[in-house]
């Protein structure tokens, strides 16, 4: 492809506005083609950015265009050399990738997905399509090796296919003057407390009106299926209970505190009441509750002012470490492979399974490991960092191939 003026991309993302991470996933793949590829001019086809989402993205980046109407969408399509597909659980935007090959016939590539052969990732089209539509990217980057493995045993043929990090890892969005008031008003000091993030195996129906009907990520208004429910139900003593122990042994054997926080909106009520009200009542005086949902922008500026992560989630430690912030991960099925992009970036000693036995044993201990010796996770931390960004940087590049630049 050879162009006489800039090149433009049509990126579709922001595919919520209720979890950081999916925040992050746009801002991050925004941030990294804006530093690479300053010559791109980049439109960005939003699936949801509202509760503030917009405004904040439009702040940080002021000349972007973001397109909604389908109006807006016919144009870009005509005005738009290449689509692509931001990061996401698996191929979200399978139909709109579809609809742009359908009706333009130009290039399209993938950055950071997931991959599930079983599933025809939240499209209409069918699990053939699907294999059809990767096959003839121009590229696809897997968030990890075991995704990429995955796509290549299903039969995805595409001349490109490699590991390349979510796109969450260059996320820089700030609200330093949030985070600092919050910290201020509840007693926590830079660099002298931990962050832990609770969360259920599937995602649950209101009770009571305490938390959001969600399921996730896809279609907010269907309720979750009765056998999830009674899958949390099953297993929220089970995960939380070492989250509790993580946090007990480090308020009572170090200086830290510990700041119980959400990544989406149904973990606010959960933390509270599977971790906070759960804890004795000596080691509740050093953990502060983090009662309301928040920003990415606020939620990375507390993160950078840690000593580090613990939890159940994923993108908000990928946040950490693409800040250099230590990120240990607790991972079990439910949450499908996106957790052994640890493996890939170095990580694999703060990666694990909470259902293996082996895992849970060594959890505690390492949480502890970072608050105790904070420097030698940084140093760390930063090495992820490095490696992770090398790996962006291949990615953009490819892109940049692609463009004809």
């Amino acid at each position: 492809m050879q162009l006489k003026r800039r090149p433009r991309i049509l990126l579709r993302g922001s595919w919520h506005s209720i979890n950081i991470g999916d925040i992050a996933h746009t801002i991050g793949t925004i941030k990294l083609i804006d530093t690479y590829l300053p010559e791109v001019e980049i439109t960005l086809w939003p699936k949801n950015i509202e509760d503030g989402v917009e405004e904040m993205v439009r702040k940080r980046f002021p000349d972007l265009q973001v397109i909604q109407k389908d109006h807006e969408v016919q144009s870009a399509f005509q005005e738009c050399d290449f689509f692509l597909h931001g990061s996401a659980p698996v191929l979200v935007g399978q139909d709109e990738l579809q609809r742009w090959r359908d009706e333009t016939g130009k290039p399209y590539g993938v950055f950071g997905i997931g991959f599930e052969p079983r599933v025809s990732q939240a499209s209409n089209s069918t699990v053939a399509d699907r294999r059809e539509i990767l096959t003839n990217a121009e590229f696809i980057f897997f968030r990890e090796t075991v995704s990429l493995q995955k796509a290549q045993d299903d039969g995805v043929k595409c001349p490109i296919m490699e590991f390349g990090p979510d796109g969450a890892f260059s996320t820089d969005v700030r609200n330093d003057q949030a985070a600092d008031q919050f910290l201020s008003a509840n007693g926590l000091e830079r660099g002298e407390f931990l962050c832990c993030i609770p969360r259920y195996r599937k995602y649950p129906l209101p009770t009571g009106g305490n938390y959001w009907e969600v399921s996730y990520p896809f279609d907010p208004d269907a309720p979750i299926a009765p056998e999830d429910k009674e899958r949390n139900d099953e297993m929220k003593e089970h995960d939380h209970a070492l989250l509790r122990e993580a946090i007990t042994r480090v308020v009572r054997e170090t200086d830290m505190k510990v700041l119980v926080c959400p990544e989406d909106i149904t973990q606010m009520s959960l933390g509270k009441e599977m971790i906070v009200d759960k804890l004795p009542e000596d080691v509740r005086q050093g953990v502060v509750w983090h009662e309301k949902y928040w920003l990415t922008d606020e939620a990375l500026s507390t993160y950078i002012r840690s000593a580090g992560l613990f939890g159940l989630e994923m993108h908000s430690p990928i946040m950490c470490i693409g800040s250099g912030i230590p990120a240990i991960v607790g991972r079990f099925a439910e949450q499908g492979t996106k957790g052994f992009m640890w493996r890939d970036i170095g990580l694999d000693d703060w990666l694990f399974d909470i259902d293996q036995p082996e895992d849970a044993e060594n959890y505690v201990p390492t949480v502890l490991e970072i608050a105790k010796n904070p420097e030698a996770s940084r140093k760390k931390a930063a090495k992820a960092h490095e490696r992770a960004e090398q790996s962006e940087q291949r990615m953009v590049e490819v892109l940049k191939q692609k463009l004809g630049l």
